[in-house]
This record gives C-alpha cells, structure tokens and sequence, in this order.
C-alpha cells in the first residue's frame, strides 16, 4: 500500500501563492499517476490536475495557467504549486496516487490511494 501525507496549505490573500506537497511512502512511485482533488463545504470532490510516471500533466480548466504540477521521483514527492489564488479556490486539497494504471484520470474511484488532506483558504 502507498501512504500519502499533504502540507503546505494555509490562509492566503486572494492573488497570493502556496505550494502544497504530498510525500509517498512504499510502493514504486515512480510507475505510478499522481493526482490532486479538491472538496469545498456543500461541493463534490473535484478534479485538479494529474501528472503521470512519464511527467506528462493535465489541470481542470479551472486552474490552467495557475497552478502547477510536478513530481520528484527521488523524494517520492508529488507538488502543487498554486498561483493567482482565488477564494473559489478555497477548499481541502487532497493527494491520491493511481498505482495500478498508467493512464490518466480525472474521477476519485480511479485512485486507490489518498492523503488526509490540507486546508486551503483564500481571503478576498
């Protein structure tokens, strides 16, 4: 099984930055697709963005341009970095990790791994 463990959230001025961090353990992370969801109160859990074991990244439309995935396979570690905050982008910023498939996606049921998640709130 991969343990996965979020940071870097906090309280951020609307158009301010944060990069958030998710650090895997076990496993062979570097076979495995990288993704970041999001859950606001009253909201269903939506996508962010995705990185596969080849680097190639995908982002919802409602990031692109802002925010920024990556991966460093020598410390299993997969960011977020977020720039241009919004407060719609205020939300609890989960990790998962898609262990037995390459490809790319977009829904929750796809990933058998999940961080607990990290609070991100943007003041306006």
């Amino acid at each position: 099984q991969v343990q996965l463990v979020e940071s870097g959230g906090g309280l951020v001025q609307a158009g301010g930055s944060l990069r958030l961090s998710c650090v895997a353990s076990g496993g062979t992370f570097s076979t495995y697709g990288m993704g970041w969801f999001r859950q606001a109160p009253g909201k269903e859990r939506e996508f962010v963005a995705h990185i596969r074991w080849s680097g190639s990244t995908y982002y919802a439309d409602s990031v692109k341009g802002r925010f920024t995935i990556s991966r460093d396979n020598a410390k299993n570690t997969v960011y977020l970095q977020m720039n241009s905050l919004k407060p719609e982008d205020t939300a609890v910023y989960s990790c998962a990790a898609r262990t037995y498939s390459r490809e790319v996606s977009t829904t929750p049921r796809d990933y058998d791994s999940w961080g607990q998640g990290t609070q991100v709130t943007v003041s306006s």
